[in-house]
């Protein structure tokens, strides 16, 4: 198999040029390489055509000679920005307290830097006019090639925005019917299912819920997972409260299930931060997790592994998903054949916030009988 092809990357920061000094171009790279200055341009854009040997030997040249390529003179030689666009319709409060926006664009820059790319973050808030204002303006101005579509919602006014701004983009999250833009998404169902179908195996009869926002595709997938997987068990799905993502929200959703005349003995969570929160509220309210309540996030964020008991959560690697959404975006710019992709499935992490629920003296645990893989 021949080598992986990689893009210019790894290069010092650009020194000081002594007053009278000449500057190193692209043709003093060639020259030292021994090519043409087009097989520089491929090199150092990640483009094939280029060979591997080739490849380190003008990536060698330009280290040496202490070279990076002028941004504002490749924008204006390929009439592009080389920068792709984020506009995030969340209020700060939220996107501070979020660690899966941090991995997504840690996956994203990681790509972009090593393409010579920046990424142009814009947080607007939850008004949807500065939202729609935001990308006319990224596209009016020229300041992006193209964007990231994320937090996708059903019948998204954005879909039609970005076809008639005519700004290349990427979705990233499962569409909702026909989406006319290639996407990168995860199967989030498969690990709801896994975790209703963990938290029946250990005794559990009353499971509840705790959704995302109302409005966004990846809370109702997570919801129907949760009520598929009951009903696939033989249970009547228990009672659902939604969230926003939020601690506060989960916290609060939590009180309301616990506060009912047949609280559940499981809640699974849309979210880490939700089911983190709830977590405490449990505590607060006298029950020992797991055996008074068993508690399952989403995410599995880094503090995951680290809480008291440590959760029992759903893994899906953020990191992953932004470099896939980057790679498939910069395909897009160039013009390239863009299939959507599909990322690895989730998977359940156990941990010791679930268990057996406590059973009251002299009732048995009921038998859940047998359970089939989701």
């Amino acid at each position: 198999m021949a080598p992986e092809q990689r893009p210019f990357s790894g290069l010092p920061a650009p020194r000081e040029v002594p007053t009278g000094q000449r500057r190193p171009t692209i043709d003093d790279v060639a020259r030292q390489a021994g090519v043409s200055k087009g097989a520089v341009s491929f090199a150092l854009n990640g483009r094939p055509g280029v060979g591997h040997a080739t490849r380190a030997r003008i990536l060698d040249a330009a280290r040496d000679l202490d070279w990076r390529p002028s941004t504002r003179a490749r924008a204006l030689s390929h009439s592009r920005a080389f920068a792709l666009g984020l506009v995030l319709s969340r209020s700060p409060e939220l996107l501070a307290a979020d660690p899966f926006f941090p991995h997504f664009v840690a996956g994203v820059e990681t790509v972009l830097a090593e393409r010579g790319y920046a990424l142009v973050l814009q947080v607007v808030g939850d008004d949807r006019r500065a939202e729609a204002g935001s990308y006319r303006r990224l596209a009016r101005d020229d300041r992006v090639d193209g964007v990231f579509l994320t937090d996708l919602r059903r019948r998204d006014p954005r879909l039609e925005l970005l076809v008639e701004l005519g700004l290349p983009a990427v979705a990233v999250g499962p569409p909702a019917g026909d989406c006319p833009l290639p996407w990168v998404a995860v199967k989030d169902r498969y690990g709801v299912e896994q975790a209703v179908a963990h938290l029946v195996e250990l005794g559990h009869t009353r499971i509840a819920h705790v959704a995302g926002a109302p409005g966004y595709i990846h809370s109702a997938s997570r919801r129907a997972a949760w009520r598929r997987a009951l009903r696939r068990a033989g249970l009547t799905p228990g009672p659902v409260v939604a969230g926003d993502f939020t601690g506060p929200g989960g916290a609060k959703a939590t009180r309301q299930l616990l506060g009912q005349p047949d609280p559940p003995t499981a809640i699974v969570y849309s979210n880490d931060l939700m089911a983190i929160a709830g977590m405490g509220v449990a505590l607060e309210a006298g029950l020992e997790v797991p055996r008074g309540l068993s508690v399952v996030g989403f995410d599995d964020v880094p503090l995951a592994a680290h809480l008291a008991p440590p959760l029992t959560t759903v893994r899906q690697d953020a990191l992953a998903w932004g470099q896939a959404a980057a790679r498939t975006l910069l395909a897009v710019v160039e013009r390239q054949p863009v299939p959507s992709i599909q990322l690895d499935l989730p998977r359940l992490i156990v941990r010791a916030s679930t268990a057996p629920p406590r059973q009251p003296k002299g009732r048995r645990r009921p038998d859940p009988g047998p359970q089939r893989a989701s």
